[in-house]
């Protein structure tokens, strides 16, 4: 594969011991739709297909069109790869019958991103997860855990020292 020039919110792909704790959470066993935003190389969307049942749904919302194409080349009938922003999440849900979903994984880059639309984001994430869903997003820094607490009634805090750079996990539900 070639490499990505365009501007990303991180250093390298997220590392194995970055991917468990953000799938941990999950109960796969019910599982019938999970969206990830920024899937950027694709390791946590491989490990998600990985464990996902075979007739759950996941949608990617990537906005980077060389990341596109490189999650094109993952042959896999439950995948949805989204060139559009995280904001229109509901819209895509909408063209697809979905009314709910289960679990929202995240490697969206909150600190470059403006608070505009991350508080749109979160908003929209609070209004289309199911009652027992989860909101599960990395981060490099605290910085965004006061916007999760002001969106969710409940935000768990895990950490990976072994990730480059190491990781906070907030695993949010409502």
């Amino acid at each position: 594969m070639k490499p990505v020039k365009n501007n990303i919110g991180a250093v390298a792909p997220s590392s194995k011991h970055l991917v468990k704790k953000m799938i941990d959470p999950i109960d796969f066993s019910k599982v019938k739709c999970i969206v990830e935003f920024g899937p950027g190389t694709g390791n946590i969307t491989h490990e998600l297909l990985n464990r996902m049942p075979a007739d759950a749904v996941l949608i990617v919302f990537e906005i980077n069109k060389e990341f596109c194409d490189r999650l094109e080349e993952i042959h896999d009938s439950r995948i949805r790869i989204i060139s559009d922003s995280a904001e229109n999440l509901e819209e895509y849900l909408m063209k697809n019958n979905i009314e709910k979903v289960d679990y929202i994984v995240s490697s969206l880059p909150f600190s470059i991103i403006p608070n505009s639309i991350v508080r749109s984001i979160l908003s929209t994430v609070k209004r289309t997860l199911l009652p027992k869903g989860a909101f599960i997003q990395y981060q490099y820094s605290l910085n965004a855990y006061f916007k999760l607490k002001n969106t969710f009634k409940k935000v768990d805090l895990d950490f990976t020292p072994i990730n480059l750079p190491p990781a906070f996990i907030f695993t949010c539900t409502n």
